[in-house]
C-alpha cells in the first residue's frame, strides 16, 4: 500500500504548532481534475494548509494520505497507522454510505475501534465523509424521498452553533453540493451504543430546504459537512458530468442549471478554517 505525506512546502517556523492529519480517500477525483489539482486528499491537504497560513498565529498541517477502495488498488490502514494522529478525514465518494460493500463495513469497524480508544482524535467527513461517520453514531442513512440531488452552489442556514463555529453573524452560508442520500436524523448516545457518553450534545449546526441535516458538531470529537468545501469550478462541473455519464443523475435540466452556478463565490475557506480550529482544540466555548 502507498503511504502517502504532504506537508506544506512554503518556509514555516519550526515553532508553529502542527496538526497531524489522516485522509482516508474513499474515491477518486475527474482525470481532469486530478492533472489539475492531484487526488481529492491532495486537494484537502493545501485547502487546509492555506486555511493554516492564514490564521494569526498560523497553524501548520501534516497529511497522510490514503486510497482505500480495494477494488481500485487501495487499501485500508491498520490500527496502529493512527498512533500519531491528530485528526482523521473521510472524503467524499461515489459509493453509498448507507451501502455494505466490505470496504464500508471494514472502514466501520476501524472508525469504531479508533473512536472507542483514542478519545483525543477529532473526527471530520466530507460528503459520504459525514455521512459514514453519522452511521457509525447509529444515523439513518438515505436517499431524498423524492430522489432529487442536492447539486451546485446552495443556501445552508447556520443556527446558532453553526454561527459560532464559522464565526460569523450571517445566517447562512453557501457551499458546493453534491449528494442524493443524506442523514435522515442526527445520531444520539442511545443510538451511538455506548460510543458516546450518556449526557454528550450533538448539534446540527446547519440545514438547507433538501437535507435537514447540513453537518453535526460533537465538542472535541466531531465536525462534519455534508457540502463540499474544496471544490471549484472545475470540480463541480467534472463531477456532476461523472454522475451524468454513469446513470446517477438522470434529470438534466437540474444538472445543467447548477453546473451553471459552479463559479459563484461560496464559503469554503470559512468552512476549512473552522474545522482546523477544531482539531487544534480551540472549539471549547462553542455548545
Amino acid at each position: 500500500m502507498e503511504k502517502r505525506k504532504d506537508e506544506k512546502t512554503r518556509t514555516r517556523d519550526p515553532n508553529t504548532p502542527t496538526v497531524r492529519m489522516m485522509v482516508l480517500e474513499t474515491d477518486e477525483p475527474h482525470r481532469e481534475t486530478q492533472s489539475r489539482r492531484g487526488t481529492f486528499g491532495e486537494i484537502l491537504h493545501k485547502h487546509f494548509a492555506d486555511a493554516g497560513e492564514a490564521r494569526d498565529p498560523p497553524l501548520g498541517i501534516e497529511t497522510d494520505r490514503r486510497f482505500i477502495i480495494p477494488e481500485k488498488g487501495g487499501a485500508m490502514p491498520k490500527y496502529d497507522e493512527f498512533e500519531h494522529c491528530h485528526a482523521l478525514l473521510i472524503t467524499g465518494s461515489m459509493y453509498d454510505a448507507h451501502g455494505n460493500d466490505p470496504w464500508i463495513l471494514e472502514l466501520l469497524d476501524l472508525l469504531k475501534r479508533l473512536w472507542a480508544h483514542h478519545p483525543n482524535m477529532h473526527f471530520s467527513g466530507v460528503c459520504f465523509g459525514h455521512q459514514l461517520l453519522c452511521r457509525m453514531l447509529g444515523a439513518t442513512v438515505a436517499p431524498s424521498p423524492s430522489k432529487e440531488w442536492e447539486l451546485g452552489h446552495s443556501k445552508v442556514s447556520l443556527n446558532d452553533v453553526g454561527k459560532k463555529l464559522f464565526r460569523t453573524d450571517d445566517d447562512h452560508i453557501y457551499l458546493h453540493q453534491m449528494h442524493q442520500d443524506r442523514v435522515i436524523s442526527p445520531p444520539t448516545p442511545e443510538s451511538a451504543k455506548g460510543l458516546l457518553a450518556p449526557d454528550a450534545k450533538v448539534e446540527v449546526w446547519g440545514h438547507s430546504d433538501h437535507t435537514a441535516v447540513q453537518g453535526v458538531y460533537i465538542r472535541g470529537r466531531s465536525f462534519t459537512t455534508q457540502a463540499h468545501l474544496a471544490f471549484d469550478e472545475g470540480m463541480v462541473k467534472r463531477q456532476i458530468e461523472m454522475r451524468v455519464e454513469s446513470g446517477s443523475i438522470k434529470d438534466l435540466d437540474h444538472a445543467n442549471q447548477a453546473a451553471e452556478t459552479a463559479g459563484l463565490e461560496h464559503d469554503g475557506d470559512a468552512v476549512a478554517a473552522a474545522i482546523l480550529r477544531f482539531f487544534h482544540d480551540e472549539d471549547d466555548g462553542i455548545e
